[in-house]
């Protein structure tokens, strides 16, 4: 059955069009037609005016709804941010696990692995940002549980992980070549973060292996006109590179001059937490983001639609391209051209919100969802 959106404005690969009809069928985007080529059925879906764009992408975050997926792994926590998620519009995100001891790691790899079976489709693998991270840049990470990484390890992990694993933060300005060798052979993406690398070393690094960075301006060296670092080096590399557009984490004037330097290779992320108080990450909320007891900033309290807005709103960001730093770049560092637009032959998952930039609907392998279950 072909299903149709209509009346609606169009947000994709950074263009806003009206006149547009989506049609839909199995799930993919059928076509998208001129609404002079259109008839409307009982399939036809009259959105009123409001914006339609991808469903949004964040390979960052941690828990939600007092589940700290990142802390305590489990699958309760990973069906708990599918449908926080979904709800939200954002159809994939990576549950990441920061630094933690092995046992922890291991935990939520056989929850991922479990709960593949009866994934509602948004989860799309395991993001681990640690524990093979630089202690002089650690943030919230605990200094004790971070270390160097061995191939003997890492080859347990993804042994044990069955693919699951498709993204990894680490130092690696602190790693053997024989790691950094091992990892560049796996199927995920490799990125750099909680680094203290200098201008020199990042230059050896990025592009080849390392194809991203994690969480820009946090976590690492800041520029200096006689010691330039990592940031310089960033910014003339351009790996796809990603920020949090929180306003506390990155100041706005900041965000502009990533988006000046960095262009296409610049997205969005949460590093969205939940508050808990049990494990090694005990986030506490305070006002509009966390910190840890001792008062350490931690994670943001972010949506990827309210990341949008703050690029829209407070970064001079238009919204064509703030959706695209949503959608579109993740969806190319995965490598997956069936998401991150709206055209023909991608999946049918989209966000759709109002002229404030608030959600109103999600639509889900074609479906407008109210209440978003796994499968059965």
């Amino acid at each position: 059955m072909i299903s149709a959106f209509y009346n609606l404005k169009l947000v994709t690969n950074g263009t806003i069009s009206e006149g547009k009809v989506v049609l839909v069928e199995n799930g993919f985007v059928l076509d998208v037609i001129g609404q002079d080529q259109f008839y409307a059925d009982k399939n036809s879906i009259d959105l009123q005016g409001a914006y339609l764009a991808p469903g949004l992408i964040d390979l960052q975050i941690y828990g939600s709804g007092g589940k700290l997926f990142g802390g305590n792994p489990s699958t309760a926590a990973l069906h708990q941010m599918e449908t926080d998620l979904l709800q939200q519009g954002t159809t994939g995100f990576f549950a990441t696990i920061a630094t933690n001891t092995t046992a922890i790691v291991e935990q939520g790899i056989a929850a991922a692995k479990t709960y593949r079976k009866n994934s509602i489709g948004n989860f799309l693998g395991l993001h681990l940002e640690g524990p093979f991270l630089n202690p002089k840049r650690k943030g919230a990470h605990p200094e004790e549980l971070i270390r160097k990484a061995s191939v003997t390890e890492l080859k347990h992990w993804f042994e044990l992980a069955e693919g699951e694993i498709k993204m990894m933060t680490i130092a690696p300005e602190l790693q053997d070549d024989d790691v950094l060798d091992f990892l560049a052979q796996q199927n995920i993406i490799l990125s750099a973060g909680h680094s203290n690398a200098s201008f020199s070393q990042a230059n050896c690094f990025l592009k080849s292996p390392v194809k991203a960075v994690t969480h820009l301006y946090n976590a690492m060296p800041q520029m200096h006109h006689r010691e330039p670092g990592f940031i310089p080096a960033i910014f003339e590399q351009k790996p796809y590179t990603s920020i949090v557009p929180d306003g506390i984490h990155v100041d706005f004037p900041m965000i502009r001059l990533a988006k000046r330097e960095l262009g296409e290779k610049l997205f969005l992320i949460t590093d969205a937490v939940t508050e808990t108080n049990e494990g090694i990450y005990q986030h506490q909320f305070n006002q509009n983001h966390y910190v840890m007891p001792d008062g350490t900033l931690s994670g943001s309290a972010l949506t990827m639609l309210k990341g949008v807005q703050n690029c829209v709103k407070y970064a001079d960001i238009a919204l064509a391209e703030a959706v695209n730093m949503a959608s579109l770049y993740p969806a190319k560092l995965l490598n997956d051209e069936t998401k991150g637009q709206v055209k023909k032959g991608c999946r049918a998952d989209f966000i759709i919100f109002n002229a404030d930039l608030e959600h109103v609907h999600t639509v889900f392998n074609g479906q407008i969802l109210a209440n978003p279950q796994p499968k059965p």
